[in-house]
């Protein structure tokens, strides 16, 4: 975005500086990685800044949070270099990987919901529980459990005498969640975090913090989406406003 430096109010690093509690320097690089339009310069080299860069810098700020650093330092680098519809195919991006996260995080409320227990006949030692059986019971082919081993998603223990796989009660829940996953569409690659954050809570049951936190962020995200694009639209507006015609 084009700008008269000679327009509005002078400012120093410094004032721009205090509204956010940065520092200079921290200003001063804004500027060289193109998140601040650049700043005319006094006689001595001295930086100023006018009302359009405290203005920059509150879109990318606000940006931040919403779409992280990296792409919010790339929407403002392309609307400074007036290519605005690069920056609103990342800000569509951004909004693109939020719709993708709650639909895992619907995927996995559906998997755990569906989650039924074992038939009765099933034995209730974890010894018993060989490849054999509970391929049977989730009615999938061995080879499929042993995919799902390589990939890191089902870890049976292996039986010190025969070598045999053992599936204890925790990787009996994993093959089931991976399995109604994997009938849910999701790829191996999609489904580990989610194996991994159920392993992290301890099973399903203390998932359920999780899960609600696991909202609380989406929501705090799609929010801050909204306030980073309020932000960069202000931006936008009142900076062709200071623009010379």
């Amino acid at each position: 975005m084009e700008h008269n430096p000679q327009s509005g109010k002078r400012l120093r690093p410094v004032d721009l500086a205090r509204e956010h509690g940065l520092s200079t320097q921290a200003v001063r690089n804004y500027e060289d990685a193109g998140i601040l339009p650049v700043a005319d310069r006094t006689p001595h080299g001295y930086r100023t800044y006018t009302p359009l860069h405290a203005m920059a810098l509150r879109a990318f700020l606000a940006l931040v949070p919403g779409h992280g650093h990296a792409t919010a330092t790339s929407i403002m680098r392309a609307v400074n270099e007036g290519a605005t519809e690069e920056a609103l195919r990342l800000i569509d991006e951004s909004h693109a990987q939020l719709l993708d996260d709650r639909a895992t995080l619907r995927a996995v409320e559906r998997a755990l919901r569906d989650l039924k227990p074992l038939p009765s006949s099933a034995p209730r030692s974890a010894s018993d529980r060989f490849i054999g059986s509970l391929a049977g019971q989730l009615g999938i082919r061995p080879a499929t459990l042993r995919k799902w081993e390589r990939a890191g998603l089902v870890s049976p223990r292996r039986d010190p005498q025969t070598g045999y796989r053992v599936y204890d009660e925790a990787a009996v829940r994993d093959a089931r969640l991976v399995h109604q996953l994997r009938r849910g569409g999701y790829l191996l690659e999609q489904i580990a975090p989610l194996i991994a954050h159920v392993r992290a809570a301890g099973g399903p049951e203390p998932l359920e913090a999780t899960l609600r936190e696991w909202h609380a962020r989406l929501a705090a995200r799609g929010r801050a989406l909204l306030t980073g694009a309020a932000a960069l639209e202000t931006y936008l507006r009142d900076g062709r406003e200071q623009q010379p015609a």
